[in-house]
């Protein structure tokens, strides 16, 4: 699809931004700001950047994969966009990391991050700091609840319109997605080991179950195990489902989760991809040497291998980033420099404009409710 073409396509799914989008346009409560964004640069981010480029902010973005970049989507931002955008579709380790630097360099007066890879650049600066900040993703929270920080971030993640369906919805679908179109194998009565049963994992089981597939869980959580055993899966551990498994991914945010040990048992013809953010979870020089299918280098195969999350779960996500950057604007000076919770009133205007943009029609509380609850 040609990108003017897929922006509007874009632009009309995502109705929740674009509402919010036009309300910043008028109110302009980013003038004079500088925001640094670490994203995935696809069709979707696009709009959530040009949002606040409209509410009158300097934009500057970077990746945050080196395989995740929608290089027709960079080329509009910076041709028609007028936001500078440092990423490109199998960047180099290098290129990656001149990026993050690139961004860092403006002094960002806030900053989006997805996975903590700027956030990582941004606390080794000395004598300058960002007023607040934005993460995106499970991985990029658990990593920096582990960091001293110095200024305040909204785990965006955290919302419940984020993460109920992001990451369940959207890396459920987006997951098959990449691997059916790397390898157009056919999944119905293939055995699916799914690596991770928090809710992208829960997402992707789902979605393989959907489409024919035996699936079966490994967990390290005694309470997600039971959970995935509950939900109809089998659960097992990762040695036992080594030899069973056609097809394997990894959603753990962890590492070393399938490693030679486990190939050595492995079917002929086995499929390894990771839906986890980092690639670390399969041990991709083993996969290689022994000559296994592994897809996107071990990298995001929902990015990598396809187009990432649809537009519509990603309506929720950015636009709690566009009201969370609003809240930090307005708040981050009196906030403690540690992370926090999505503001809840936030996380509801979220999914009621969803709600109503999908003429979706539910019950309105009572007082007498209310006063009992």
């Amino acid at each position: 699809m040609e990108i003017n073409q897929k922006i509007k396509q874009t632009r009309e799914n995502m109705p929740v931004v674009e509402a919010i989008r036009q309300n910043f346009f008028d109110a302009q409560p980013f003038k004079g700001l500088t925001i640094g964004a670490c994203l995935h640069i696809t069709k979707e981010t696009a709009m959530l950047l040009m949002a606040i480029r409209d509410a009158g902010a300097r934009v500057i973005a970077c990746a945050s994969n080196p395989l995740s970049t929608q290089d027709d989507v960079a080329d509009y931002l910076r041709t028609y966009g007028n936001i500078e955008v440092h990423g490109k579709k199998g960047m180099t380790d290098e290129e990656y990391s001149d990026g993050l630097y690139k961004v860092s360099a403006v002094d960002p007066d806030y900053v989006i991050d997805d996975g903590a890879d700027l956030t990582v650049v941004l606390l080794h600066r000395v004598g300058w700091q960002p007023k607040g900040g934005l993460e995106e993703t499970t991985t990029g929270v658990n990593r920096i609840r582990e960091m001293n920080l110095r200024y305040p971030i909204l785990a965006v993640n955290d919302a419940d319109t984020k993460h109920l369906f992001d990451n369940v919805y959207g890396t459920g679908q987006s997951t098959l997605d990449g691997i059916i179109r790397a390898t157009n194998a056919l999944l119905a009565g293939k055995t699916f080991v799914v690596a991770g049963y928090g809710n992208c994992g829960k997402g992707v089981a789902q979605r393989a179950r959907g489409m024919g597939c035996n699936v079966i869980v490994t967990e390290i959580s005694p309470l997600k195990a039971l959970q995935a055993h509950m939900d109809g899966f089998r659960v097992m551990t990762m040695e036992e489902a080594a030899p069973l498994g056609d097809i394997f991914v990894t959603v753990t945010g962890s590492r070393d989760v399938i490693t030679k040990r486990h190939m050595n048992v492995m079917k002929s013809g086995v499929i390894l991809a990771n839906a986890g953010h980092f690639d670390i979870e399969i041990d991709v020089p083993s996969a290689k040497e022994l000559g296994l299918n592994i897809l996107a280098d071990g990298r995001l195969v929902n990015l990598a291998c396809a187009e990432g999350h649809p537009s519509e779960v990603m309506d929720m996500s950015f636009a709690n980033q566009l009201l969370g950057l609003d809240y930090l604007v307005k708040h981050a000076s009196r906030m403690e420099n540690r992370v926090h919770d999505i503001p809840k009133r936030i996380d509801e205007e979220v999914a009621e404009l969803k709600a109503k943009a999908l003429g979706i029609e539910y019950d309105i509380e009572t007082p007498e409710q209310s006063e009992y609850r």
